[in-house]
């Protein structure tokens, strides 16, 4: 098939599209990305991009055409002016940059923002060219949850939006259960929605054991590392993770180990050292995500976490895919489908969204087994990854909707 993988994000940056691509590659697919220039999550354009876009303009193979973005920044005026700008972008370039090439489908690779998708329905009407969107991030609501937008009357226009792009894709997937009331109120009815978890990437794939550990955690070889990894945004909810460290700062040898950046990185930061918990909870910076298995595999367990909304109960991270295929207990302090992962895996602990005193005593709870206890926890998580979210199955899938709408394309305009 020949296939168009539309999204804001794309390698360098770290997310699972990356990992579709390369397994729809593998396939044979024949595989073209439209996407943005890389500033996710720092903000600010790739500086490796800068020195050398040609380095970028290929993945695995395929053609990586890439159309000007306004950076993220750290404010909210900026990062309205990067939504916007990758819409206008697409609507320019994309069609330019895509010239005397055919598609069999769309495929929208939709965390926020939703207004992404835009480019690739403009593309649907010229060409007729089928479109599926993966949603992995609810609008409006979610744009309500991290206050980014807090008028009624905002609200309801962005929903019109949501309503006007989910009733011009042809198939919708979404990546929890608990997704399907709200997409079916936006899209009209039930018949194009369909249930598209995500999956552990590639790399997770190893035997655990096999891996190398980061030599970042050397430092800590003798500690109980809790190790949080990627965005530290609103959502994450940092301030009811260090208040839960500062619950327990005389616990020896406990240490906080964060792998990741974001938006709300820096007020974390603040944060920690207004505590005075800088020997505590230690900030690592990013890396890229083929070093994961490393720092997941030196953890004692793997913390995931979301704020106490109702928009985040019906969310299940991404990284819960990863962090169960690793073989490490995890620590959750999240609401929803999320939390119900943990318990029916039996991969770890899991308290209520937004409570540090819960997450404080589940981080004891885990201290007080033994590592035999801990393995045992990690070996059913990752049993359980691999018959609820197994990639391969998941991608087969994937391809027979394309087939399918492929049949009927010529309907589509």
């Amino acid at each position: 098939m020949r296939l168009l993988i539309l999204s804001q994000y794309f390698w360098p940056e770290n997310f699972r599209v990356n990992d579709l691509a390369h397994e729809l590659i593998a396939r044979g697919h024949e595989v073209i990305v439209l996407t943005g220039q890389p500033n996710y999550p720092d903000g600010h354009i790739f500086p490796d991009y800068r020195a050398d876009p040609k380095r970028f303009a290929e993945f695995e193979g395929a053609p990586v055409f890439r159309v000007p973005v306004v950076p993220r920044g750290r404010r909210s005026l900026q990062l309205i002016a990067n939504y916007l700008s990758f819409v206008v972008s697409g609507w320019a370039f994309g069609p330019r940059k895509l010239r005397g090439r055919e598609f069999d489908a769309i495929f929208v690779f939709q965390t926020s923002p939703i207004t992404s998708a835009l480019p690739a329905l403009w593309l649907r009407w010229r060409r007729g060219t089928p479109v599926l969107m993966w949603v992995l991030d609810l609008w409006p609501d979610t744009l309500s949850a991290v206050g980014v937008v807090k008028s009624p009357r905002a609200l309801r226009a962005v929903g019109a939006l949501v309503r006007f792009i989910y009733r011009r894709c042809d198939r919708i997937l979404v990546q929890s259960r608990a997704f399907f009331d709200n997409v079916e109120r936006y899209a009209g009815g039930t018949e194009k929605v369909r249930y598209f978890p995500g999956w552990a990437e590639a790399m997770f794939d190893a035997d655990g054991a096999a891996e190398a550990l980061a030599p970042e955690l050397d430092p800590y070889a003798d500690d109980f590392k809790i190790l949080f990894a990627g965005n530290i945004g609103q959502a994450q909810d940092f301030p009811a993770i260090i208040a839960a460290a500062d619950t327990l700062r005389d616990t020896p040898a406990l240490r906080w180990i964060v792998v990741g950046d974001g938006r709300a990185a820096e007020d974390a930061k603040a944060d920690v050292a207004r505590r005075g918990l800088e020997d505590k909870v230690v900030f690592l910076g990013r890396f890229p995500l083929e070093r994961m298995p490393s720092f997941f595999n030196g953890a004692d367990c793997l913390l995931v976490s979301l704020k106490n909304d109702p928009i985040w109960s019906m969310t299940i991270p991404g990284k819960v895919q990863s962090y169960l295929a690793s073989g490490r207990p995890l620590l959750g302090m999240l609401d929803g489908e999320g939390a119900n992962v943990i318990r029916e895996s039996g991969a770890g602990v899991v308290g209520p969204a937004s409570d540090p005193v819960a997450l404080a005593e589940n981080v004891r709870a885990l201290m007080r087994l033994s590592p035999e206890e801990r393995r045992h926890q990690g070996e059913s998580g990752r049993r359980y990854c691999a018959q609820e979210f197994n990639r391969t199955v998941l991608v087969d899938r994937l391809e027979r909707w394309i087939e399918a709408l492929g049949e009927g394309r010529h309907g589509v305009r």
